[in-house]
């Protein structure tokens, strides 16, 4: 069994544009005779000087990571998401591979909130390496957990969950039917789940351990792909709600995670403000950007990190890249591709449901068996950190 191995269905248009694109192409390689009135947005757009909308259309490369797997990437239109070599677009459990979730990890839901839970989360591996920097394992919260991708991390690094609270119901649902521990449903800013949250992290009682806070409030308001990027967007205040768990909870540290337009936004004094909160909660704070792509995750994602600790708590270790990207878009070849990620899976034809099948042939990378529990986390950084077969 391939969990949510489902690719959607496409439309005869979409078709026609889909069989135009090769690996690496995009909306400029379909004929100007495809009717498409999306297409002349774009290339009104483009000739107007407003981007170059590279990844719309795009189909993915088997011998590149991914570029940003997003909650669209069920469609043509909305970033490079078709398949490398089947003219359909990639399925959810392909999506979640290149996020780094294993075949293991099986997501609950419609089909629409699955791609939201997928697209939403931070990469598992990634976790993984940030919890790991962190030394000896310890306790953690998640906050705006979503499906768990900042938890499954640092689960496979030893760490133990106290609690976690997301508002979407699928999402907890699925981190709880995966990762099992205490969740609460609901808004952190409703005073009585705010308490919840509390009562529950309080009910561990203190040890040698670190503590930490995990989690960033939703992406969406900071995010440079929205239309809202002020902080009219009421999501951008609950980093306020967070700082006050802080204030009450007073774990040794915090992670805290976010879209790179967070740095950007309002010419870098949303983010001043930010670690301005957090810091008078009690913590010193570090602000780091990070490329999934050097820590070992076939996908080119970029996100904002700011980390805190409590004086004298413990120290802050940045986590050392293990793989990288170079700017000539050369693949280096200890960076893990599209086709090391998912090419053993198998074959669907467009709105196909693939769940049932079996694999298309043994894992033929150290990423495949990563992804097939054959390996472990850790096995699988060793042998990349070595370089004798770097995931491919």
């Amino acid at each position: 069994m391939i969990p949510n191995h489902y690719t959607p269905s496409l439309s005869e248009l979409d078709l026609l544009m889909v069989r135009a694109i090769p690996p690496g192409g995009n909306w400029k390689d379909i004929p100007l005779s495809v009717p498409s009135q999306r297409l002349e947005q774009i290339r009104a757009s483009y000739a107007r000087g407003e981007g170059s909308r590279s990844t719309y259309y795009g189909r993915m490369r088997h011998d590149a990571p991914a570029h940003t797997i997003s909650t669209y990437f069920n469609r043509p239109g909305n970033g490079a998401f078709v398949h490398y070599a089947q003219d359909r677009m990639i399925s959810q459990r392909e999506a979640a591979r290149l996020q780094s979730f294993p075949d293991s990890f099986v997501f609950t839901g419609s089909k629409a909130a699955i791609n939201k839970q997928i697209g939403n989360a931070v990469p598992p591996l990634l976790a993984f390496q940030l919890a790991r920097a962190l030394g000896e394992p310890g306790e953690f919260i998640d906050l705006f957990a979503g499906a768990g991708g900042l938890s499954q991390g640092f689960h496979w690094a030893g760490w133990q969950q106290l609690v976690a609270n997301d508002i979407d119901a699928a999402a907890l649902n699925t981190y709880r039917e995966n990762l099992g521990g205490q969740t609460v449903l609901g808004d952190v800013c409703d005073s009585e789940v705010f308490n919840q949250l509390v009562a529950a992290a309080s009910a561990h009682p203190r040890t040698s351990r670190p503590r930490l806070v995990l989690g960033g409030p939703p992406c969406q308001g900071f995010s440079t792909a929205g239309n809202k990027r002020s902080m009219e967007d009421e999501r951008n205040h609950l980093f306020k709600k967070y700082a006050e768990f802080l204030k009450v909870v007073r774990p040794d540290g915090f992670i805290f995670e976010n879209v790179p337009g967070l740095k950007s936004m309002e010419g870098g004094r949303v983010l001043t403000m930010v670690t301005t909160t957090l810091e008078e909660a009690g913590y010193s704070t570090e602000v780091w950007t990070v490329n999934a792509e050097q820590f070992a995750v076939p996908q080119r994602r970029t996100r904002v990190l700011i980390y805190g600790t409590r004086i004298g708590a413990f120290p802050l270790t940045r986590p050392r890249a293990v793989t990288a990207w170079n700017s000539g878009d050369l693949l280096v070849p200890s960076s893990p591709t599209v086709g090391a990620a998912i090419s053993d899976l198998p074959p669907l034809a467009p709105g196909a449901d693939g769940s049932a099948s079996v694999y298309a042939s043994p894992p033929s990378s150290l990423y495949q068996r990563l992804m097939r529990g054959e390996i472990t986390a850790c096995d699988f950084l060793s042998e990349v950190r070595t370089g004798s077969k770097n995931g491919a």
